[in-house]
């Protein structure tokens, strides 16, 4: 074997593409669901590592801004659809959404997006105060990085329960959800 395909190999049998890895990342990601605001740090880039631990083969995904190149599509063997037809939706968080994602259905409530939210980062930023199930009271976060009309497009599509959405944000090693569950408030 040359070095080249020895390297090439080792790189893609290491870190995010590791089964341990996935999994300890899974744990984290539905703890993150569970207890909405709760910022989860994963060993590794939070964005492919989230995709690669969510997305099989039979999942469909919108790359609404092009975030990921074709070698990590292919890699995540993950089928392109639409904004309207896609399980999960990526798109850049500073942008705000010029789309309609699915909501589900009365029969298939589970068939609403999971809108992964790439953003700068937690910690500062936008305050945002957050209320609802798996939250003890009321919850603060900081994100920069995420577009105020978001926070309206979550209150809009989530206004028929238990129709909606699932928000994931993401930001370098950093995982939080808000889910459809979670109520939004901008601090001024």
């Amino acid at each position: 074997m040359s070095n080249n395909f020895k390297a090439a190999l080792q790189s893609t049998l290491s870190g995010i593409w590791q089964a341990d890895t996935q999994q300890r990342a899974f744990r984290q990601i539905m703890n993150a669901f569970a207890r909405p605001g709760v910022i989860e740090t994963l060993e590794g880039e939070a964005l492919l590592l989230t995709l690669a631990t969510l997305l099989d083969g039979a999942t469909t995904l919108a790359d609404v801004d092009g975030l990921l190149s074709e070698h990590d599509l292919a890699r995540l063997e993950v089928s392109a659809a639409t904004t309207e037809q896609a399980r999960f939706v990526l798109t850049n968080g500073k942008v705000a959404p010029a789309f309609m994602p699915s909501l589900g259905t009365l029969e298939s409530p589970d068939m609403g997006a999971t809108i992964i939210l790439k953003i700068q980062a937690f910690g500062h930023g936008n305050r945002l105060k957050l209320t609802g199930p798996g939250i003890d009271g009321d919850y603060e976060v900081a994100v920069e990085g995420l577009h105020p009309a978001w926070l309206a497009a979550h209150q809009e599509w989530n206004s028929a329960f238990p129709l909606g959405v699932d928000f994931l944000l993401v930001a370098e090693h950093q995982v939080m959800a808000l889910p459809r569950t979670t109520r939004i408030e901008e601090i001024k």
